[in-house]
Formats: C-alpha cells, sequence, structure tokens
C-alpha cells in the first residue's frame, strides 16, 4: 500500500519549492466561472505548498459591485469546493484569503476611474495581468491599462482561449495587444500545455530510446487525441453556440497535443527551440479545402439521452433555438514529413459522451507475414500494440502488447496490459494544470505558452473546415446524450481499417 496524500505530500523534501518574488497578479473577471473554480484554487495550492509568498496579492477586478470582504467570501466558498478535502485548512485559507483583494471597474469604459487599482500595485514588483474576459476586449483593456501608466517594464498579460474565432481576428488581437507588450511578455494560455501528463509526452519520447526509434510511420499506424466531457453546455449555451467544438477545443488544445505528439526532437528544452518545433508540425499539417473537408471531418450535436442514470434535454431544446453549432467534432489530419507519410492523425471532442477522459493512443502496426518476425511462429496472430497515454482523469500511461496464452498448452497469443499511474507512482499529488502555469508568467517562462505564429498556423489550417461547414458541406449529424458519438465519426475511421479506442484490452 502507498501512503495517503497528505502523509506523502508531508514527506516531500520541501527544499525543492522555490518560492516566487512577491508580486501583483491582476484577473479580469474575477467573478467569472474560471476564477473561482480554476484560478483561485490554484493559487491557494501553491501558497500552500510555500512558491506564493505571504506579500504577494492576488487582485479581483470585475463590474460586480462588491466589497473586499464579499469577494474573499466568495474566494473562501470556492476554495471549500473545489479544493480536495485533504488540502483543505482552515488556517490557510484564511491566510490566503489576507493576499486577496478586489476592485469593482468595468474593464470596458474607458472613463472609468482606475484609481482603486492603481492604489493596489506596487512599483518594482512583477505585475500580470490575466485577462478571463471576451476576447474582443483584449485591445481595449490593454490600451486603457497604457493610458493610465500600469503597463512598466515588469509586467505580462496572460490572454485566455480562444485568441479570435478565425484567422483574422486572431491576428486583429495579436497586433492590437502587441502595441502595448513585446511578443515575450504575451502568455497565450493553453490549460492543456499545463498538464503534466501532456508535458510528459517529451520525456517519454526522447527519454526512452525504445519509444523514440519506433516513434515514425515505420512503426505506427494511427494516433487518437481524444478530449471527450460529460456535461453539455448548460449555462454556457449562448456562448457555445457561437463557438463550437471545432473552434473551443480543436483549434487549440487538440492541435497543441497533436504538435507534441509529432513534433522533431527539438535542440533544446528552451521555449523557442520546443515552440519552434511545433509550430513546424501544424506548418506541415495537409490543408483540408474543398472536398476533403467532406471526406475528411464530422460534425454533430448532442440529443436528448441517459447521462448517468439522469435524463438531459438535447442541445437544441438547451438553446432555445435552431443551430448549426457542432457539439462534437471528429477530423482526420495527415502531417506531410518523412517522419509521418501516411499516417493519419484522428482528432475528436465532444460534450455529453459516455465519460470524461483525454487521452492519446499510439497504436503500432502489428508483425507483418512472410517477414522476418513473429508474425509467421503462432497459430493466433499478434494483435497490435498500442500505447494509451492517459491525459486526464488517472493521469498514467497503459501498454497493450502480445504474450502467451497461460490458458492453451499450445502457444495461442493473448493481449495483456502494463499500467502506470503517475500519482501512485510517484506518491505525490499531481496538481492542476494552472497551477504551474500562472506562475510561469510570474517567472516569465514561456514555455508552456502558446506563441503568436503558433496561433496562426492553427488557424490558417483549421479556418478552411469551418468555411466548408459554414456552407453546409458536411450534414450536420446527432448523437444521443451518454453515448460514443455520432456513427459517423465511426464510419470515418472504419474506412482505414481502424477504430476508436474503447478502453477495452
Amino acid at each position: 500500500m502507498w501512503p495517503e496524500r497528505p502523509v506523502y505530500e508531508r514527506l516531500k523534501d520541501m527544499s525543492d519549492i522555490t518560492p516566487v518574488k512577491p508580486f501583483d497578479y491582476v484577473i479580469f473577471g474575477a467573478s467569472g466561472d474560471l476564477t473561482m473554480r480554476k484560478l483561485l484554487p490554484a493559487f491557494y495550492h501553491r501558497f500552500r505548498t510555500g512558491e506564493v509568498p505571504g506579500t504577494a496579492r492576488i487582485i479581483g477586478v470585475a463590474r460586480s459591485a462588491l466589497e473586499r470582504s464579499a469577494f474573499q467570501q466568495r474566494t473562501r466558498e470556492a476554495l471549500e469546493s473545489f479544493v480536495g478535502d485533504a488540502y483543505h485548512d482552515p488556517e490557510t485559507v484564511t491566510q490566503f484569503l489576507e493576499l486577496v483583494h478586489y476592485v469593482s471597474l468595468d474593464a470596458a469604459d474607458e472613463t472609468a476611474d482606475w484609481s482603486g487599482l492603481s492604489a493596489l500595485l506596487e512599483d518594482g514588483r512583477v505585475r500580470v495581468f490575466y485577462f478571463a474576459t471576451a476576447p474582443k476586449l483584449y485591445r481595449k483593456v490593454c490600451a486603457t491599462l497604457d493610458a493610465r501608466g500600469l503597463i512598466t517594464p515588469e509586467s505580462r498579460v496572460v490572454l485566455e482561449k480562444p485568441i479570435g474565432i478565425d484567422l483574422r481576428t486572431a491576428q486583429d488581437i495579436n497586433e492590437g495587444v502587441g502595441r502595448f507588450f513585446s511578443e515575450e511578455n504575451i502568455f497565450r494560455i493553453d490549460h492543456y500545455l499545463g498538464k503534466e501528463t501532456v508535458q510528459g509526452v517529451m520525456a517519454l519520447r526522447f527519454a526512452n530510446p525504445v519509444l523514440e526509434n519506433a516513434w515514425s510511420a515505420e512503426h505506427i499506424s494511427s494516433v487518437q487525441i481524444t478530449a471527450a466531457e460529460v456535461v453539455g453546455v448548460e449555462k454556457r449555451a449562448a456562448y457555445y453556440d457561437t463557438t463550437g467544438a471545432l473552434r473551443d477545443m480543436v483549434q487549440n488544445h487538440l492541435l497543441q497535443v497533436l504538435s507534441l505528439v509529432a513534433m522533431e526532437r527539438p535542440a533544446s528544452l528552451d521555449a523557442d527551440a520546443v515552440r519552434d518545433a511545433k509550430v513546424a508540425v501544424l506548418h506541415a499539417l495537409r490543408p483540408l479545402t474543398g472536398a476533403a473537408v467532406g471526406e475528411n471531418t464530422v460534425r454533430a450535436q448532442y440529443q436528448a439521452g441517459e447521462v448517468k442514470g439522469e435524463a438531459v434535454p438535447g442541445y437544441l431544446d438547451e438553446l432555445g433555438h435552431a443551430s448549426t453549432t457542432e457539439t462534437y467534432a471528429a477530423v482526420q489530419a495527415e502531417i506531410d514529413t518523412p517522419r509521418w507519410k501516411g499516417v493519419p492523425f484522428y482528432l475528436r471532442t465532444g460534450k455529453r459522451l459516455a465519460e470524461k477522459v483525454s487521452e492519446i493512443v499510439i497504436t503500432f502496426r502489428p508483425p507483418e507475414a512472410g517477414r522476418s518476425s513473429g508474425a509467421d511462429l503462432f497459430p493466433s496472430p499478434p494483435r497490435a500494440n498500442l500505447l494509451v497515454i492517459r491525459v486526464q482523469p488517472d493521469e498514467g500511461v497503459t501498454w497493450r502488447f502480445n504474450a502467451k496464452d497461460p490458458a492453451d498448452d499450445g502457444f495461442d497469443l493473448r493481449c495483456a496490459t502494463m499500467d502506470v499511474h503517475f500519482e501512485r507512482q510517484f506518491r505525490q499529488r499531481y496538481p492542476d494544470a494552472y497551477e504551474r502555469l500562472l506562475l510561469d508568467a510570474v517567472r516569465g517562462n514561456p514555455i508552456l505558452f502558446i506563441r503568436r505564429d503558433e496561433v496562426e498556423a492553427a488557424w490558417r489550417w483549421i479556418e478552411p473546415i469551418l468555411e466548408g461547414w459554414g456552407r453546409q458541406d458536411v450534414p450536420m449529424c446527432g448523437y444521443p446524450a451518454g453515448g460514443h458519438g455520432p456513427k459517423e465519426a465511426d464510419d470515418l475511421l472504419a474506412r482505414h481499417g481502424d477504430a476508436w479506442y474503447s478502453g477495452a484490452a
């Protein structure tokens, strides 16, 4: 048995923790769900472990007319809801709340009184402005920060996705923010890159010669990248209907994961070396235009069904009107490089599916008959080896391989699996993605953030698909809530003799 979390966390060598320097962290849109569910709990965890100093300031900014004490109470309630019982210590929470401040301010109003915010900011500190607001406000807020003299040489800005809704709007945002902040001080956040298992893809590949030597079309037949959700659009229906699954998940999260899986070995682990390798993959994606959009993509909306024993309405029922916005997207991509020639990369994401899971599935080619391999040795043909990288939940790796069937007196084969659960293996809590990302912005470390050319390269590839869907070149399919997605997505893979991974050995 391995120790309970509180025990093994206390056993960690605290000398490994280096506190960041005192900072002022301003969160625009602080009354929203992201701040309460993710950002404030992330800061709390890093305060609890000693990385956030007691002299730091976390300043929430929103239009709501709240006193500081009321915002602190909301923060307390958020920590009670979203911090596990093993880590929720009332005394530590009280100490953390001393860092939390609030300013009532309409950041979109250029005539508003910014003196309350200005009074809380201390010269000489790292100053981070986090935009948890609508992207259309990014440039306007930056311009007002500049006009009020609040941008210092130690200032950074963190931009939440989506960076635009297409290439043109992404370029407008990049150029608008870039007027006031240099590229090295712009941190475009994609929380998938903050997930330990996603970062671990590089270690898995480049630190293990067995895998690195087999990481190519010669040995790999396909790659699947999945981000499935059980929840529907719920209170975000109005926002989601202007976005859809392709913009919300594929353009950023899934393409970022694809670029890490497919990139060439970077020259170093310096931020720009890694991001150069990633953007090279995005540039090498074969464009999907014209008829290729219909042949290689699927879009769908969830219909009424049952999720975990509970009846739920369909997307259009929740929305209250007709819509051509997809809640499910599947795309077959190919990368035109020698390493990946002919290997399909299947991307899929959807809401109201049977389970919440994000994973990468690498399918290796089985031994071929007639070659000097084991294919002809055994009465039952070997099955393809699978490497499954679980991003969430239960972060870890599963390896499926062929073994002799112990129930057979001959040499029939049977699939066996080896599972590594990282939290158990390393005996420590796996942090939420935002924990590292929030403090990397303070440190000025951009390796897990997205560079401007990455954002624009991803939009260039996605935009023809959006245009094809806008012309209704691809029919809108349906799938029952609580299922595994539309049949058309299964057919997309079946044409190549593939099938979506279901978790079965």
